[in-house]
């Protein structure tokens, strides 16, 4: 009971992807020492499960510092630990965002996937004056660092996440923000990361996401953010329905992670898919 499991998702190896602690059945705990477990801890997320009924849960987040309303990847670590548990299918979660749908497979060497479907998506254009710019700031970047065919947007699949295309690898290489500069911004304007990315291809993209709301530098993975990512691409005509895209996160920090994310025809929500591994 109320055992914290560790795992790392959206890869295969214990040093990669983005730490999450996990437990199974949190009926026990206060929020209060819900939120102690994720401070010692010290990972951007841990997942907090209370079974309901058979493969039905209500899952909490706790970041070090607060709650939040939806997380990809401690859903993800979460899902692959049940899965190594009750088996494959389906579980379902009940998120402060909306319910939260998994599919958990196994492949014939044993290898789980959890692919979760996001709450409805949606994106609208970023202010100019308001969020863009001051985000520039924080980050050191000027308007010449952005690729125009990517405009700014706020979007959001569960959370909200600024969205900014980098106009090279490079610039997206090259980060050294402010942290209690964006930290504030963030915090002011209700964002959950801010979400940088640059397009290899139409369907394949490098991202990193500045995270300060949850007390650290920077996100490895970021499911939640690559669900509103995926759902802002669509909106601008950029996905076809059913189009499945992947997002390497991580890289220039060391934590190489692989989302896949797909688009649902007929639904403005999103299908993240990924694999855990627990840390030892």
């Amino acid at each position: 009971m109320n055992e914290v499991l560790r795992y790392t998702a959206f890869t295969t190896t214990p040093t990669g992807g983005n730490p999450a602690g996990v437990v199974l059945d949190a009926r026990e705990l206060s929020d209060a020492e819900m939120l102690a477990i994720a401070a010692e801890l010290g990972y951007s997320e841990t997942a907090f499960l209370h079974p309901t009924d058979e493969r039905q849960y209500r899952i909490q987040y706790f970041s070090s510092l607060a709650e939040v309303a939806f997380c990809g990847h401690a859903t993800i670590a979460a899902s692959v630990a049940l899965g190594e548990r009750i088996g494959p299918g389906t579980v379902n979660l009940a998120t402060q965002a909306g319910p939260v749908p998994v599919e958990i497979a196994a492949d014939p060497a044993g290898e789980i996937t959890a692919t979760l479907t996001s709450p409805p998506a949606s994106t609208r254009p970023a202010s100019e004056e308001e969020e863009v710019r001051p985000v520039l700031a924080a980050l050191g970047w000027s308007a010449d660092d952005l690729d125009p065919a990517y405009p700014a947007h706020v979007a959001n699949a569960g959370n909200d996440h600024l969205v900014l295309a980098a106009a090279s690898r490079g610039r997206l290489a090259d980060l050294d923000y402010d942290f209690e500069a964006l930290g504030k911004i963030m915090a002011d304007l209700g964002w959950t990361t801010v979400h940088l990315f640059w397009p290899e291809s139409p369907t394949v993209f490098h991202a990193r996401d500045p995270f300060p709301p949850g007390g650290v530098v920077e996100d490895p993975a970021t499911g939640a953010a690559a669900a509103a990512f995926t759902g802002y691409l669509r909106t601008l005509g950029r996905l076809e329905d059913g189009a499945v895209l992947t997002i390497h996160q991580g890289v220039d920090m060391g934590r190489p992670s692989l989302l896949t994310c797909s688009t649902i025809p007929g639904d403005s929500r999103v299908k993240v898919s990924g694999t855990a591994v627990p840390i030892q």
